[in-house]
């Protein structure tokens, strides 16, 4: 019976491919013009890449989905910051460095300000803007007070210091009242 049963397994498995490839031949002839193999003229591209014309994403553009009116935007993997006018106009933008402890992706309103403070991580900075809480850890823009010289957040302390120069501290400061809407993205 054994012999039996294999055989009938053998069939059966013929069978089915044979309607598989019956059934894939037919949906290839019925593809839109322009689509399948019958409208490439050449070799297939290589495993991972693709025939559309590849757009570098400019890492300055302000990010979609970034809310609207004035506000202030901050992307997460980007480490940029933008500075958008009620009219969507950037009237800056510029990178930071992030703080140890991130926010989650959302809508912001800033609640605080302090001219000037030293952070949690003993640094003096100015023109500390805060938007968040995560944990107890409250979040917010600042400059150090030694400009490029002063060193970078410890990533190991639970601080929420997003750094910026003095510069782009000082167009926050003037920009980011109290109530400012602040956007998180990815």
């Amino acid at each position: 019976m054994a012999a039996s049963s294999s055989g009938i397994v053998a069939g059966l498995t013929a069978a089915a491919l044979a309607t598989v490839g019956y059934l894939a031949h037919q949906a290839a002839q019925t593809l839109p013009a322009g689509m399948g193999r019958a409208a490439q003229t050449g070799a297939a591209p290589a495993a991972g890449t693709s025939k559309a014309p590849q757009v570098k994403r400019d890492r300055t553009a302000l990010p979609p989905e970034s809310g609207k009116g004035a506000r202030v935007v901050y992307s997460l993997r980007g480490d940029r910051v933008w500075l958008v006018g009620g009219d969507e106009t950037v009237s800056r933008t510029f990178e930071v460095e992030p703080s140890a402890v991130d926010p989650a992706p959302g809508s912001y309103s800033v609640t605080s300000r302090s001219n000037a403070v030293t952070g949690s991580d003993g640094v003096p900075v100015e023109h500390v803007v805060r938007f968040a809480d995560v944990d107890g850890v409250v979040i917010g823009f600042s400059a150090a007070v030694g400009g490029p010289t002063a060193p970078a957040p410890d990533r190991k302390v639970r601080t929420g210091g997003i750094r910026e120069s003095r510069a782009d501290g000082d167009a926050m400061w003037t920009f980011a009242t109290i109530g400012r809407k602040v956007v998180v993205v990815r």
